[in-house]
């Protein structure tokens, strides 16, 4: 098993190529259920969470192939993949497959609405909460499916195709969301969907599907409109970038001190993390090519943090900011509203020597002069980056253990920052 050595101390100065967005692309390639005509998706980054909903999809009979790089591509080009569900030989996705990723239960929504029936194992449990899936069903029930849950399975049945309605989420639900659309593009009539997720990965799903002949208005506010059609049809789209990676990088360029280029990020799909990474004192500009990140040598300033729903800061950067936060010049709170659990990295950011203490669902952050180099071990996707981002601050070397986690969805990263002068590198475990 790989591990990574960081030995801390350098800045961050040059480029970073910006990945597809793992989150957009997830559901991007299981909308491909959805049509009997090929998808091509293009910017598909090389993630291991990728290469497993591949294997689930297969199960269900997507055939696909992918391009091998073009002539002029640099290193980090995303893949462009074609899918082909014409013919969906299972509408049953396993227990062992669907357990690894909690994203691939999406699968119940095009399996239903273009099948009329779907199995699918329920996703048992995660290490960043409990992540119910009862708003999707609901979804799925409110478009007139019969659902049974049987042996940690939901069995999912709308023989007679599925109806139009009007979806009332009690609190937004990204996944929920994902659901609603895939089903409501193939129901019969007309569905609303009010307290919809306003996520750019929920825009990029639905540009997607209006490509393949959908008919939606209103993806990317809180209420989005569906007119049913009898099927979809082929597409060409291209995975939008990954505000998550680029958040993080912006956040270890914050940490490190550094000048640092990230190349296709979009300040638009980060607006609250953003306006808090300038108020602890980095400067951060949008150019033409991406958004530039920089910050002197100066110390870094304590901003309190709430996590909430887009556009407001997201959770997926609550650990990374949370790294940051303990090199900070006083005190900080950060408050963690959309998953329980989501501490975990606390443990292992103390053995670098910082200090954070738990209050209910917030977490106080006294800000440490000094960093020193330990063996950790990352414990979730995000957290594991929080590591990363601490130990390129610390004195001396850091070994973060089960990196595993990072290759779920982050692409090439060693290489990444080590191209922008940091001292890192994959290593493999002894014996």
């Amino acid at each position: 098993m790989d591990r990574i050595r960081i030995v801390g101390g350098a800045p961050l100065v040059g480029a970073i190529p910006i990945s597809g967005a793992k989150n957009a692309a997830l559901p991007l390639m299981i909308a491909s259920l959805l049509t009997r005509d090929k998808l091509t998706l293009e910017n598909v980054p090389r993630l291991a969470d990728v290469n497993l909903l591949m294997r689930i999809l297969t199960n269900h009979g997507v055939d696909y192939t992918i391009d091998g790089k073009r002539v002029g591509d640099g290193p980090y080009a995303g893949q462009t993949m074609h899918l082909d569900a014409s013919d969906i030989v299972d509408t049953t996705a396993p227990y062992d497959l669907v357990s690894r990723m909690r994203a691939s239960f999406w699968v119940v929504a095009p399996l239903l609405a273009r099948m009329g029936r779907a199995k699918v194992s329920l996703p048992g449990g995660c290490a960043i909460g409990t992540r119910p899936v009862d708003l999707l069903l609901m979804v799925l029930e409110k478009l007139g499916a019969r659902i049974e849950i049987e042996a940690g399975y939901v069995i999912a049945e709308a023989s007679r195709g599925l109806q139009g309605a009007e979806i009332v989420f009690p609190k937004v639900t990204v996944g929920g969301t994902h659901t609603a659309l895939m089903s409501a593009v193939l129901a019969r009539g007309h569905t609303v969907v009010h307290g919809a997720a306003c996520e750019p990965e929920v825009r990029d799903l639905a540009d997607c599907l209006i490509k393949m002949g959908a008919k939606i208005k209103g993806a990317g506010t809180s209420t989005i409109e569906i007119e049913g059609v009898g099927s979809l049809g082929g597409a060409r789209h291209a995975v939008l970038p990954d505000r998550i990676e680029a958040g993080t990088y912006a956040m270890a360029a914050a940490m490190a001190g550094g000048d640092v280029l990230l190349q296709g990020a979009r300040g638009e799909d980060l607006p609250g993390a953003l306006d808090i990474l300038r108020q602890t004192g980095a400067t951060v500009t949008e150019t033409n090519e991406g958004l530039r990140i920089y910050r002197n040598g100066g110390g870094i300033l304590p901003v309190d943090v709430t996590t909430e729903p887009f556009p407001g800061f997201p959770t997926d950067l609550q650990a990374q900011f949370m790294a940051l936060m303990t090199k900070a010049r006083g005190s900080s709170r950060i408050t963690e509203t959309i998953f329980e659990n989501r501490f975990m990295h606390v443990q292992e950011l103390a053995r670098l020597g910082a200090r954070i203490r738990l209050d209910g669902d917030a977490a106080i952050v006294e800000g440490v002069e000094r960093l020193k180099g330990a063996p950790v071990m990352a414990t979730d996707l995000r957290a594991s980056v929080s590591l990363v981002i601490a130990a390129l601050a610390a004195e001396g070397e850091t070994l973060v253990h089960r990196v595993y986690h990072l290759d779920r969805g982050f692409e090439r990263l060693e290489q990444k920052l080590g191209a922008c002068g940091a001292e890192i590198e994959r290593v493999s475990e002894p014996g």
